[in-house]
């Protein structure tokens, strides 16, 4: 794998746009330390004028860009190569000040949530505060979860190790842990890393997809006793908190700050539990097509279409992603072109760069993407997906002011999700042979059993874990590993054949430490769906209800903005009508094969 260095600047991002260099970053963070004194000025006079609260209102948006800008400078240094002292110096030291600024500041909301309701509703309605009407009504809302001025201090000051555990988790997995090789059937060795684990577990050689699968999660088993107590760590850190703040649960102080519902979250439990036929008919397919008396686990990112080896070069994949996204009109398309020149993107993996993809946005700055592009097929989706992220923050950046910008995490995967609905449909649209239609309605069906079934799967083990603890049960190995074999057991079917390693899984998903989070990927596909068919079938009223939805930010509730582009997650209509498509596109499948 290539050093940071041997990266050529075009396949890099831009973080000039962020901080022109380290040193520009130590200077506006010295000033920043300076500015944040100014918090004290405000201090115990917000109810004494409303001017003075609007004073204050400015002052700590104006802080909040600042350290927004410098903190994304730190992080995205960071995630190019972990192992970078200077950069893991720069983040701590961010980590720090805004831990400080967070203790300064944090009487700004005590003092808020104690203005009389009526205050509060005057507020909402005075043209001055236009900008704060959802903030007031979220203050309204959360009232009951405030704490007192003491203790929501002493929770500021709890920042710097607060959420270590994901940190642990990030630099154990990212840069110590270590893979070595594995073998193919004929005997050839090939290094296993994060990066490449996909190409392996997708290869038609089966003895090779097996190694990787049994390697990759039985390395982790190693370190099994270190990994279910960091986990437990993070679990009660999210139960604790929870509780505090005078939640039910985890998971209702979880769902209660993304304004989610508890309908929506056993809803979709509920109907993907009624649809795990999908799955069991998919892998029935996968094994006649397979030629294999016995379908195993690891044979689940295979293709069915194995002499179909799809390469892509980055420049393809844009101009293909640009293709794809046509519905979404011209000005969409163009965005996909800018992230490519301006360098939005950090496209190939190098040594200590964070694995996987993520998207991150900064108000008033162009988003950025991070990817480990391979060349594959996969790389071109995952693009996508990421890019997808990109649009909905330039987006919601560009229409909302700074209060209502920043989208929930349960709307962020429909964008993204929305993408690649997109990509799969051109892709088919343009297939010109039988192989090329088997390689993506396969694609397709793992993607929905990876995105719909296997998260909720993932959500279910999580909130066992959450309940497991607030009803006083010790979290310990063998609890988590026999539910984690449990679960699959269920979401795989009964003729899959497993693997002992695979019930070690769980200590290697790095969204457990942001906990129920993962569960909006699998609403986020199903809304993506409904909304990606709307944007071929009905294309003109679709397209500008999403793009309404893209340009939203957090104005409004994620239930209600979901509504308003015809994606009702509380009705069961939705997700039968989604599980039809599904079953549709098996059907499909199942003649070509």
């Amino acid at each position: 794998m290539k050093k940071r260095g041997e990266i050529e600047e075009k396949y890099k991002w831009d973080l000039t746009k962020f901080c022109k260099d380290n040193a520009e970053f130590y200077e506006r963070l010295a000033k920043l330390e300076k500015k944040i004194a100014k918090y004290k000025e405000y201090e115990g006079k917000l109810n004494t004028s409303n001017k003075i609260l609007l004073d204050c209102f400015k002052f700590d948006e104006e802080v909040s860009k600042e350290f927004d800008t410098l903190a994304q400078y730190a992080f995205l240094n960071r995630c190019t190569d972990n192992a970078d002292t200077e950069a893991n110096e720069m983040y701590e030291k961010l980590s720090s000040l805004i831990t400080k600024a967070n203790v300064l500041s944090t009487y700004i909301n005590v003092e808020v949530s104690k203005f009389a309701d009526k205050k509060l509703r005057d507020l909402q309605e005075d043209k001055k505060f236009k900008e704060y009407q959802r903030y007031f009504y979220l203050v309204l809302r959360g009232k009951k979860h405030k704490l007192s001025k003491k203790e929501e201090v002493l929770i500021s000051q709890m920042g710097d190790f607060l959420g270590s555990s994901n940190e642990n988790f990030d630099k154990f997995s990212d840069v110590d842990l270590k893979f070595g090789e594995i073998e193919d059937s004929k005997g050839k060795k090939y290094k296993l890393d994060q990066s490449n684990y996909s190409r392996y577990v997708e290869s038609k050689d089966r003895t090779l997809r097996m190694n990787a699968f049994k390697r990759m999660n039985g390395k982790y088993g190693e370190y099994i006793n270190f990994l279910t107590s960091n986990y437990a760590t993070d679990v009660k850190e999210t139960c604790t908190f929870a509780k505090l703040r005078k939640h039910k649960s985890a998971l209702t102080a979880k769902i209660f700050n993304e304004e989610a519902s508890e309908k929506t979250y056993n809803m979709l439990i509920k109907k993907v539990r009624e649809h795990i036929d999908i799955v069991e008919k998919f892998y029935e397919i996968k094994r006649r097509a397979l030629k294999l008396d016995k379908i195993a686990i690891y044979d689940s990112f295979a293709s069915i279409c194995p002499n179909l080896d799809l390469k892509f070069t980055y420049d393809e994949a844009i101009e293909l992603v640009k293709k794809a996204v046509a519905p979404m009109g011209q000005e969409y398309v163009d965005l996909i072109q800018r992230a490519k020149d301006e360098r939005w993107i950090d496209v190939y993996p190098n040594e200590n760069k964070d694995s996987g993809a993520f998207e991150s946005a900064s108000y008033g700055v162009t988003p950025v993407v991070l990817t480990n592009f391979e060349g594959n097929l996969n790389s071109v989706f995952t693009l996508a997906h990421e890019l997808g992220h990109a649009m909905h923050s330039y987006y919601s950046n560009k229409t909302q002011p700074f209060e209502t910008a920043s989208y929930t995490i349960f709307v962020a995967e429909v964008a993204s999700t929305t993408n690649e609905m997109l990509l799969l449909r051109y892709l088919l649209a343009n297939a010109k042979t039988k192989k090329e239609k088997i390689y993506y309605y396969n694609y397709f069906l793992v993607n929905v059993r990876s995105t719909i079934f296997r998260q909720t799967m993932f959500s279910e083990f999580e909130q066992f874990a959450h309940e497991r603890y607030e009803e006083g049960t010790p979290l310990t190995v063998r609890l988590l590993c026999d539910k984690y074999e449990e679960l699959n057991n269920f979401y795989y079917g009964k003729k899959v054949q497993q693997i002992d390693e695979m019930k070690y899984e769980w200590a290697r998903i790095p969204h457990f430490y942001r906990s129920f989070y993962v569960y909006k990927y699998a609403t986020g596909m199903i809304c993506a769906i409904n909304i990606s068919n709307g944007l071929i079938e009905d294309n003109k009223n679709m397209l500008k209800k999403y793009i309404n939805f893209l340009s939203s930010g957090c104005s409004k509730d994620p239930i209600s903005l979901l509504k308003s582009c015809d994606c009702d997650l509380e009705s069961d209509k939705l997700f039968d009508d989604v599980f039809e498509y599904c079953n549709n596109m098996l059907s499909q499948l199942d003649a070509l094969v």
